[in-house]
């Protein structure tokens, strides 16, 4: 795990990321609003640390993800990775700069193509981004089968005649073909049976530790993302409301959703589970198009204050490391006498 007690690089450093999707009707297909999937974020990562990225389905953590990586062309923001300026830079101009930064997609089933050979999905960032012989290129493609507990015997099959985790080892082996530092990985377990995703947790791990890779852990699953993450940032209906080490996010969460998220997560002792209190929150989360006016979350926070309907928090820093956005905490903290909204 990322040793917190050293002097750390910031290896990834977003500021305000913006992914608006606009919105086309009539028949001249005239834009008619956007969708604000990524709307102001903003978070570091450090060199060697995984950085823990959760929310609800459809909050906008994937978007981000790609984002960051320039899959997509961002609508407004910084993003500096390894020293370079990579937010509005051209596609053509970061070719160059791609071996630095990989991604592990979700669903591997989707992201191999079902026509190529497992050496030749491996294979393929090194013709496109290295010179190596013949030979020597089919030499580092079985030492990334050996990395990722692979056979070297099944170099000549196709993804379909793997099973689940290990078409997902597949796409980690492309993923660190090219000696990448940092490395998205976007809900790599949320498509493998639970008995197979300590397995790739485990490898994911394994090779940080080996080769010293920086990760963006994006998942749902909050359990394991409590084992793998050294911070975790809380994404709610496309902004982070909290960010924080993940120790201190999983025994004090300051922010209402964070609090009302972390209820939700099954306790494996059956004497503390009786005792959770689980927070339900009320209503639906609203559309990104749409977003409401002020805080995000003051549609279904149960401790909304009247500032949160026409004020949009800060987010801040409230203790040495620990950001959130909300108006209970920070320089905009409410005065006790002043009562909570009932909803």
């Amino acid at each position: 795990m990322f040793d917190t007690s050293a002097p750390a690089r910031k290896l990834v450093e977003v500021r305000d990321l913006k992914m608006h999707f606009p919105i086309y009707a009539g028949v001249f297909r005239k834009q008619v609003g956007e969708v604000k999937a990524v709307d102001g974020v903003s978070f570091d990562i450090f060199e060697g640390e995984t950085l823990g990225l959760v929310g609800e389905s459809g909050c906008g953590k994937s978007t981000c993800g790609r984002a960051i990586l320039r899959l997509y062309d961002i609508t407004d923001g910084s993003v500096v990775i390894d020293g370079v300026e990579i937010g509005h830079t051209p596609q053509s101009a970061l070719r160059k700069i791609r071996p630095t930064m990989q991604m592990v997609f979700q669903d591997p089933q989707a992201s191999l193509d079902p026509r190529m050979t497992v050496a030749s999905i491996i294979g393929e960032p090194l013709m496109e981004h290295g010179n190596l012989s013949k030979a020597a290129r089919l030499d580092r493609i079985y030492e990334l089968m050996d990395a990722v507990g692979l056979n070297r015997n099944f170099a000549n099959r196709y993804p379909h005649e793997f099973s689940g985790g290990q078409r997902q080892r597949i796409g980690i082996a492309r993923a660190l073909a090219l000696n990448p530092k940092f490395i998205v990985c976007d809900e790599p377990i949320a498509a493998l049976d639970v008995s197979i995703q300590a397995q790739v947790v485990n490898l994911l791990e394994g090779l940080q530790k080996k080769l010293g890779l920086t990760y963006l852990f994006i998942s749902h699953d909050l359990s394991m993302v409590r084992h793998i993450a050294d911070r975790v940032a809380v994404m709610y209906l496309g902004k982070v409301v909290e960010l924080a080490p993940r120790d201190d996010i999983y025994a004090t969460p300051k922010h209402p959703y964070t609090v009302a998220l972390l209820s939700a997560v099954p306790d494996p002792d059956p004497n503390s589970e009786e005792v959770v209190e689980r927070i339900i929150l009320q209503g639906d989360v609203p559309s990104p198009s749409n977003p409401p006016e002020g805080c995000n979350f003051c549609t279904r926070c149960p401790n909304v204050l009247p500032i949160c309907h026409h004020e949009e928090p800060k987010f801040e820093e409230v203790e040495p490391g620990r950001f959130v956005a909300c108006h209970l905490f920070g320089d905009r903290k409410r005065e006790a006498s002043e009562e909570p909204e009932t909803q």
